[in-house]
């Protein structure tokens, strides 16, 4: 789509190691339009790459030369950083910098769950500087209340420059399957695979007596994808428990839209997309109310929640989601009530082209989206 139209960068790191930073700058450019007079475009722009440390910064450094030359020919115009923790904070930290020196606006925008952890770990000198990073922000976005009042009493932003954004996703690509009551009920785990998701949590509750009746289950994700194996196998559960690796945007709505159940049992998040595509999809979820969670979704209304580590509610809230389909259906369609009202794309899209105007005095143009499908 590139031309002659204004530009916006947005800075993050761009495929699969980006998680959610990445699927939802994407969901954005995936959703602009050809930029009609008077708008900007969006591009994205790569400050990490796929590699190593040391390959990260040299993909830093050119994301610096970029800035520089939009800068220079006068069609950049603002540029919206998505962070996270660690070493995102630094690498952020210089590209923000940069850009305001430049004369460039910018808007700051946090995804991450456990900031205010690693915040709180580190020596004084290194905190300060992350209140420097994020005071060198225009603007800042965060997910939710918790995220706000982390960003304005401790990394002391002024609260007129800290909007609570929350996250959107594309409707269905694909219709939901048609059950058949001699189907397996089909569970999803899709996220990166460790121990902050519950992943040991999840499969120990999978090998739970009363939990053994017709399964299907896939988790997906990257990760430590064979030690995880190696513990179903251990359980006993490989038979009706399948790893598909990492998944890219077309495999996982192929998954989400097979499936009757996501379930999440995280220790920590933030306000995680694939909870969002669930709902999207009519997809029941289970999942913990850790992060921004609890604040957007109710339990037993449109989520059913679980309490982080507990291998026996997590148990529990699986039967009882699968086995009753009344409670099942009606986490369904309360959960893509809420998405519409709450969680689209084209809601998430307007805002942040709202926030976009606000800052860089311009904003990309959404394309028109085809009738939704049945779910």
């Amino acid at each position: 789509m590139e031309n002659n139209a204004p530009y916006i960068y947005l800075a993050g790191p761009w495929g699969p190691k980006g998680g959610g930073m990445f699927k939802v700058s994407d969901y954005l450019i995936q959703n602009q339009a050809s930029p009609p007079p008077g708008h900007a475009e969006l591009r994205h722009l790569d400050t990490r790459g796929n590699g190593n440390a040391l390959f990260s910064m040299g993909m830093l450094t050119l994301a610096l030369a970029k800035i520089t030359v939009g800068r220079l020919r006068g069609q950049l115009i603002g540029v919206h950083v998505n962070l996270a923790e660690r070493l995102s904070v630094v690498r952020k930290g210089v590209l923000i910098g940069w850009a305001r020196m430049l004369g460039l606006p910018v808007v700051l925008h946090l995804h991450a769950a456990q900031l205010h952890h690693f915040y709180r770990s580190l020596p004084g000198p290194l905190q300060a500087m992350t209140r420097r990073v994020f005071g060198m922000a225009s603007h800042c976005l965060v997910l939710g209340n918790t995220s706000r009042d982390f960003v304005v009493h401790e990394l002391k932003v002024p609260a007129d420059k800290v909007e609570i954004v929350i996250n959107g996703v594309p409707p269905p690509t694909l219709p939901r399957r048609i059950r058949h009551r001699e189907d397996p009920k089909r569970i999803l785990f899709l996220g990166n695979l460790t121990e902050r998701k519950g992943v040991s949590d999840l499969l120990r509750a999978l090998a739970t007596p009363g939990l053994d009746y017709n399964l299907a289950v896939s988790i997906a994700g990257g990760g430590d994808v064979a030690g995880y194996t190696e513990m179903a196998e251990a359980l006993g559960i490989t038979h009706f428990v399948r790893f598909e690796g990492w998944v890219g945007q077309d495999k996982a709505a192929e998954l989400i839209s097979a499936a009757d159940v996501l379930i999440l049992p995280s220790y920590d998040e933030g306000l995680p997309l694939v909870i969002l595509e669930a709902l999207a999809n009519s997809v029941a979820v289970v999942c913990t109310p850790v992060g921004e969670i609890e604040t957007v979704l109710t339990d037993g209304v449109n989520a059913h929640f679980v309490v982080p580590g507990d291998i026996d509610s997590i148990a529990s809230a699986l039967h009882r989601t699968l086995s009753d389909d009344g409670f099942r259906h009606r986490l369904e369609a309360n959960g893509h009530a809420i998405y519409e009202a709450q969680f689209s794309i084209s809601r998430f899209f307007d805002t942040i082209a709202g926030v976009h105007k606000s800052v860089f005095g311009m904003a990309a143009s959404a394309r028109r989206s085809g009738p939704a499908l049945p779910v």
